[in-house]
């Protein structure tokens, strides 16, 4: 797309008015500011002619006084340009640099200041957010940077707790102990298996927490910082330490961090203030498990003179995060929490601006480039981890477990540590996908393994093709966010699907209620969104944007809206139709017949 200059003939000797300027499409008006002085400059590099610089110039220095004004930028322009001033255009690069310098100045300034320890927004950023919502009460918001979360909506006076589990390694004690939990809160108590590898227990009551989190220290567990305006729970391989084909174990990497995150759990001030959540992940394999490309920053292993690196030297990993965690902090926009995310802040700094930020940061303002020998290989088949798979320790495997949609129960949790301390060392492995892992089963125990009733009646190593990359958020049952439920109609879908096509490989489909998407809806082959939508008589029920075409790995890509606003009770046939066109599926029917 480009934005075209007019056809028209200019008009002789007379200078077009700002006060009704040319039409500019609509896109200017959407362009962070930074991109929009690239496209004005573009512009006039490539259009150096009177036509340009009298009549769509002008036009164009209009709307890019107006973008500016209308941003978080706190900067105003000068008023719009006389007539004299626009000779002066003619000299753009000059003109440009003056007015980037001058917005730059003020819009680089840290928008949080350091007091008493702690750090709280300036005042004049605070105003700007008190005018559009107003302030919750402790209950429903500052717990959450204890890990607790009220659910006010559908379980008044219960939380949800979330605890921080790096790598998403575990134990069978801590695994017992929140059994132990959420098995007093009856049928209020559950646990799941999140998409950040880390547990969230439900049911928890407010008289008890202070004794929960006393437990919590006693099993080396914490839920501190793991919500709200902090860095969640570090990703790592699910399979550090153990798999033959690891490229380094990122065990020691996520550790780290999380212990610098949380100051080794007693909380770290430097970064409760962020403008919004921040995720982290170190990557130890060709798999990508961890889903780097969807991660506010990513360690890739890489080579760089002769020495593994994940893309910092290992000793500059923590100042990295410490740099890029600190950018983020003091320059990312606060306000419409749509918007916040850094992905906003480098979008609008640019990715070399952004760049500058961190490297002011670095303890010797100092950061490499990356490594041109990046160890990740592009044309690796992401491996199946359900199943049993000899570890690299000889004598040892790992076998891996569906837990559908990530739900766990009391029971479930204390059956799970039994297993880990029978068959393997006492540990419990998370995925990304809301799945299990034992590790380091001795190979004349797998057998045993195999014929518990947990894994014969609930927890499959071999589950559907349908249902192995099925994935989903809280939904509607807890979560005050969600428009839809979820887990249970996400199964319901998924078992009818799989009774009317069956399919040659995996098909990952991820269901989240709202536009939060914690389900990750977008990187899924097929991922439903929940949204309200209207039956065929016109009444309003619940329904789901449909995205196809999502991908993790090295060629990771977002998925597209296939189908917006769909009834729930109509997703199974849609489903069965995108299944057959684009994934290869094959009717029951036809398949009875071919046998």
């Amino acid at each position: 797309m480009t934005l075209g200059t007019s056809q028209e003939s200019p008009p002789s000797g007379k200078k077009t008015a700002l006060s009704s300027p040319p039409k500019v499409p609509y896109i200017i008006y959407k362009m962070p500011p930074l991109l929009l002085l690239t496209t004005i400059t573009s512009l006039y590099n490539t259009n150096k002619n009177p036509h340009f610089s009298r009549n769509y110039l002008p036009s164009l220095c209009h709307h890019f006084q107006f973008v500016f004004s209308r941003r978080n930028c706190h900067t105003q322009f000068q008023a719009p340009l006389q007539d004299q001033e626009q000779d002066s255009l003619l000299d753009l690069p000059q003109w440009l640099s003056q007015r980037r310098q001058g917005w730059m100045a003020g819009r680089l300034e840290p928008r949080v200041e350091k007091k008493d320890g702690y750090y709280v927004l300036k005042e004049k950023f605070r105003q700007e957010i008190d005018k559009e919502k107003s302030t919750k009460d402790d209950i429903d918001v500052r717990l959450k940077w204890l890990g607790l979360f009220h659910r006010r909506k559908h379980q008044y006076g219960r939380f949800m707790m979330r605890l921080k589990l790096p790598n998403g390694v575990t134990t069978s004690a801590q695994t017992r102990y929140l059994a132990s939990v959420i098995r007093k809160y009856g049928k209020d108590g559950c646990a799941d298996v999140t998409t950040r590898q880390n547990w969230q227990i439900r049911g928890v009551v407010l008289p008890d927490v202070p004794e929960i989190l006393r437990g919590l220290a006693e099993v080396d567990l914490t839920s501190l910082q793991s919500g709200m305006d902090n860095v969640r729970n570090p990703v790592g391989n699910p399979l550090a330490g153990i798999d033959p084909d690891e490229i380094v174990d990122t065990r020691p990497y996520t550790n780290l961090l999380s212990q610098f995150i949380t100051a080794n759990s007693r909380g770290n001030p430097e970064f409760t203030n962020l403008p919004r959540k921040w995720n982290v992940c170190v990557v130890g394999s060709h798999d990508l498990y961890e889903h780097p490309h969807i991660n506010d920053l990513a360690y890739m292993p890489a080579m760089k003179d002769g020495a593994v690196w994940i893309q910092f030297a290992a000793d500059d990993v923590l100042p990295a995060c410490k740099a890029v965690l600190e950018a983020y902090r003091d320059l990312g926009t606060r306000g419409n929490r749509q918007k916040t995310r850094m992905m906003w802040l480098i979008d609008e700094l640019g990715i070399e601006g952004f760049r500058s930020e961190v490297v002011k940061r670095m303890p010797r303002q100092e950061l490499e480039r990356e490594s041109s020998e990046d160890l990740v290989q592009k044309q690796w088949e992401r491996r199946d981890y359900f199943g049993v798979h000899p570890q690299k320790q000889e004598g040892l495997s790992y076998a891996g477990l569906h837990i559908p949609v990530g739900r766990v129960q009391a029971d479930d949790m204390d059956e799970l540590a039994r297993l880990a301390d029978i068959y393997g060392t006492g540990e419990l492995r998370l995925t990304v996908e809301q799945n299990i892992i034992i590790p380091n089963i001795e190979d004349s125990k797998i057998e045993a393994l195999l014929k518990e009733p947990l894994l014969k009646d609930r927890f499959s190593p071999e589950p559907p093709l349908l249902m192995q990359g099925l994935v989903a958020c809280t939904g509607k049952e807890f979560c005050g966010q969600a428009i839809i439920e979820t887990k249970a109609r996400a199964m319901k879908v998924t078992e009818e699907v799989q009774r009317l096509v069956s399919v040659s490989k995996p098909v990952r489909m991820h269901w989240t209620g709202c536009p939060n998407t914690c389900g990750q809806v977008q990187v899924a082959d097929i991922g439903f969104m929940g949204c309200m939508a209207r039956d065929e008589n016109g009444k309003i029920c619940e329904g789901a944007d449909v995205y196809v075409g999502g991908r993790v790995g090295s060629d990771s890509h977002l998925g597209e809206i296939d189908k917006k606003s769909v009834p729930c009770k109509d997703l199974v046939p849609l489903v069965v139709d995108i299944l057959v066109k684009q994934f290869g599926a094959v009717p029951r029917e036809r398949e009875e017949m071919d046998d």
